[in-house]
């Protein structure tokens, strides 16, 4: 028996210029269909395989940065970098493109990024603010700045949706190596008429937004935890280091081979503590 979930029809009002019909807004046979759908490719050990590399990768330059940062004794936002390096990863498992927010490298990535960032928080402020549907109708304040960043938005998802279509149509398209929008496109093919592209961007978008803020919010208060108990977060490493058989002078990415399958099931203290923190 698939679950319905129940968003509600002010929740739907309030979040849909941004995220239109996704799972996050919508409720009934829209919100279950959806649900399948992703379901079942997000349980495909292909997919689950190739995003774990690409956290791995990414976990790997995060570690880097963070290490060099400590190294010369030096402060960092780590929820700012937290969220860069799931958007990152997140980004290349729905779309297979490297946004390199992390590195700051990518212009476009900074682009994206200020945009999406600015555009969840001003959706969220619309709880807070009883004239935003005002300020929507005469196009001024936070409403208009979210209307400039939902059209950023939209030009670069819908070029990686025409973009990806078109390699698809390639013969040498490397089918082991899709990405999420490679899937969704795949399924489209059987429903044109109600997978469009702008059905195929809410999906998109909806799955970059729980990726990205949901894990980095939650590894951003398992490390403020960690600091205010200096015992607990000796047990957390020590059983890291156990389970990875790692050495301190590791480096970043020798160390993130070493975090395999095994070695997860073996970290139960570090897990328990992610559960309590959640």
């Amino acid at each position: 028996m698939v679950p319905c979930q129940l968003q509600g029809e002010y929740n739907y009002k309030v979040m849909r210029d941004l995220i239109g019909e996704g799972i996050f807004a919508v409720d009934g046979d829209k919100w279950r269909r959806q649900w399948k759908l992703a379901s079942y490719e997000f349980s495909t050990k292909v997919l689950r395989d190739s995003s774990t590399s690409v956290f791995r990768a990414n976990d790997a330059v995060l570690v880097s940065k963070i290490s060099g940062v400590a190294s010369a004794k030096q402060t960092l936002n780590l929820q700012d970098m937290l969220m860069k390096t799931t958007l990152d990863s997140m980004f290349k498992v729905g779309f297979g493109v490297d946004l390199n927010t992390l590195s700051g490298s990518s212009e476009f990535g900074n682009q994206f990024t200020k945009a999406f960032d600015d555009s969840n928080f001003i959706v969220f402020w619309r709880y807070v603010d009883v004239f935003w549907k005002v300020k929507r109708f005469l196009n001024i304040g936070l409403e208009a700045s979210l209307k400039r960043n939902i059209k950023v938005i939209d030009s670069f998802i819908f070029e990686f949706i025409k973009i990806k279509r078109e390699q698809m149509k390639i013969k040498s398209f490397d089918k082991g190596q899709y990405d999420i929008l490679s899937r969704f496109l795949l399924e489209s093919e059987k429903d044109p008429d109600n997978m469009t592209y702008q059905y195929l961007r809410e999906i998109i978008l909806n799955f970059l937004i729980a990726g990205k803020d949901a894990n980095a919010n939650t590894l951003t208060w398992f490390f403020s935890i960690l600091c205010e108990h200096p015992l607990v977060q000796e047990k957390v490493a020590q059983e890291v280091r156990e389970a990875t058989r790692a050495d301190d002078n590791i480096s970043a990415v020798e160390f993130s081979a070493k975090v395999t399958e095994d070695a997860l099931e073996k970290m139960q203290y570090p897990h328990a503590a992610l559960t309590e923190t959640l």
